[in-house]
């Protein structure tokens, strides 16, 4: 099955073309920089890119798959959570392509799209390099690649989104723990800008700290110890009052400061993981989500864990079309739970 997919919910423009769930045909993305300059999502902003965007990205990826409309089995898009101007533009779009062209639509959770980014694998047809089972700590993935063994626990780690689930099944998921205030990106992209580097801040904040000493300045960590939920607001507030004594006394090391945050958000994040991993017995570990590129969270967790573990490369770590599609199409093969069809802003993994 050939599933044409969406992914409009934030800052992101995606349509991809995705067969049978995992095998990646194209996969186009557009990241707007318009926010740069006001150094975060301005959603009618974004909201008015994707309608700018989609029309031409549509036709590149039928353009790259070498395929006309007709041939494409369903359309998908993301229909929740996000931003409600952005989540609008790409549904709508999306089933006014299904109903012009007699195709059935597909409403996506995004959280399960970045879920099942871990399924996908490119190949020699999409151009760029190969995926790999555990970001570049294993072999790339191949169509014998064996898909990710359940029970999981997954870590869905984003701007606006920090979910500890376990994954009993397809698409059964039950919560674990989430953020009760800031999401880890949301911290990433604060941090970023306190120390005046660029937008969006997670990669900005990984380059700066690899010159620096993650140990040189110890920063507090929420571990809540009695349960797997994460909290994020109290590290900002260390980092925002540590930089302003810094900057009384002279010039702020941004390298040691970015390493020594990093290594706090990491750490925190790496331990409820590893925790939850142990005491539910799952077959292997799986991370999604913009943060997930970051390679020392990988690094991390891996170093924590007696399981396999899975994470998407980068590109597919932040939000594109291919993993819309693989969600669809496990959606529609295992129909253990409501498929969402209505546009919200808020909408659960589990």
């Amino acid at each position: 099955m050939r599933i044409l997919s969406i992914e409009t919910s934030c800052d992101e423009t995606g349509v991809a073309i995705v067969e049978d769930g995992r095998r990646i045909i194209a996969n186009v993305v557009a990241s707007q920089t318009a926010h740069q300059v006001t150094g975060g999502i301005v959603p009618e902003v974004a909201a008015r890119e994707h309608l700018r965007a989609l029309d031409p990205i549509e036709q590149q990826a039928l353009r790259d798959a070498g395929m006309e409309l007709r041939q494409v089995d369903a359309i998908a898009a993301t229909v929740g959570p996000g931003l409600i101007g952005a989540l609008l533009v790409g549904a709508n779009y999306g089933r006014g392509l299904a109903l012009a062209s007699s195709l059935p639509f597909v409403g996506v959770n995004h959280l399960e799209g970045h879920v099942y980014a871990n399924w996908l694998y490119e190949d020699g047809a999409v151009g760029g390099p190969r995926g790999t089972t555990t970001g570049g700590l294993g072999p790339p993935r191949t169509p014998q690649t064996p898909e990710p063994e359940l029970p999981a626990v997954v870590l869905v780690v984003s701007g606006a989104h920090s979910d500890l689930v376990l994954m009993e099944g397809h698409r059964r998921f039950r919560l674990l723990g989430r953020t009760i205030d800031d999401a880890a990106g949301e911290a990433f992209d604060k941090v970023a800008r306190l120390l005046g580097l660029g937008f969006p801040g997670g990669p900005e904040i990984e380059r700066a700290a690899r010159g620096g000493d993650p140990k040189a300045y110890p920063l507090p960590k929420a571990w809540l110890a009695d349960r797997y939920d994460f909290s994020f607001s109290g590290l900002k507030t260390a980092v925002l009052r540590l930089v302003r004594t810094l900057e009384a006394a002279g010039d702020v090391p941004v390298a040691d400061v970015a390493a020594s945050f990093q290594r706090a958000i990491t750490e925190a994040l790496a331990e409820k993981t590893a925790r939850a991993a142990a005491e539910h017995g799952v077959r292997s570990v799986l991370l999604g989500g913009g943060v997930a590129a970051n390679l020392p969270l990988r690094e991390e967790i891996r170093r924590r864990i007696a399981v396999p573990l899975h994470v998407p490369p980068p590109r597919l770590c932040t939000d594109n079309g291919a993993m819309i599609g693989a969600a669809a199409f496990f959606s529609l093969r295992h129909r253990t739970t409501e498929i969402p069809s209505l546009v919200r802003s808020n909408m659960p993994l589990a």
